[in-house]
């Protein structure tokens, strides 16, 4: 992205307005920063536990955007899968140009990523223009981003978020990755997202064993697709 190709400014939304009215909450708080993409079906379970987290704990959450497109570059991909991945560009696009200082801040990235998950995740919308407009007005973005789905004019912008996250925890894991302070881990992959204090209580373990210096992996098969409810 450069100077000559960022949008005009207009008026912060109401929703990223009420986000910048709560910052001086991040002071007295535990700082989760997570990067996500919208596509990604556990990195909406992760991100809907952290908000059941908020209420539990004296936790804050900054929104960012990573891509599983970015990632995948040059790897040799199953067809279903590079399909899939090629109409990913678009949301995580839309997220970066929405944030673009010149618009909303990265404040407008919690809405906007509800608008658009809810859609893709819970109504099995498709990543088209009437989903990507619906959720930018939603948020209260300016419906007329949507053309920044298809445009590379902020991938610069989307590549640096990306590695910000991804150079964190390295190049095998995926989509989301969650910084507390110096530790930073992948995960969790969970379904469904926990609720109220069970939320709290994974918290508090994940944050245990992601700090443990030297811990670097606990898994198990997945024998359940996402639960969404």
């Amino acid at each position: 992205m450069t100077a000559e190709t960022a949008p005009p400014a207009t008026a912060v939304p109401a929703a990223a307005a009420a986000a910048d009215a709560d910052a001086d909450a991040f002071a007295d708080s535990t700082v989760a920063d997570l990067w996500f993409d919208p596509s990604c079906p556990w990195a909406w379970l992760a991100s809907r536990w952290l908000l059941q987290v908020e209420k539990v704990r004296p936790v804050r959450v900054r929104w960012h955007v990573m891509s599983l497109s970015v990632l995948n570059e040059g790897r040799d991909l199953p067809e279903q899968y590079a399909t899939l991945l090629a109409q990913a560009w678009g949301p995580v696009r839309l997220c970066i140009a929405a944030a673009a200082a010149a618009r909303h801040g990265d404040a407008i990235l919690q809405p906007l990523y509800t608008a658009l998950g809810r859609r893709r995740h819970l109504q099995k919308a498709e990543w088209d223009t009437e989903t990507f407009a619906a959720a930018l007005t939603e948020a209260g973005a300016d419906p007329d981003l949507v053309a920044a789905a298809t445009s590379t004019d902020w991938d610069d912008a989307l590549r640096a978020s990306h590695a910000d996250g991804i150079g964190r925890v390295g190049m095998d894991v995926g989509t989301p990755v969650i910084a507390v302070g110096e530790t930073a881990f992948f995960g969790p992959v969970v379904t469904p997202a926990p609720r109220g204090e069970a939320a709290g209580r994974l918290w508090d373990g994940v944050l245990l064993v992601s700090g443990t210096p030297g811990f670097f992996e606990l898994k198990r098969t997945r024998d359940q697709d996402p639960i969404f409810t």
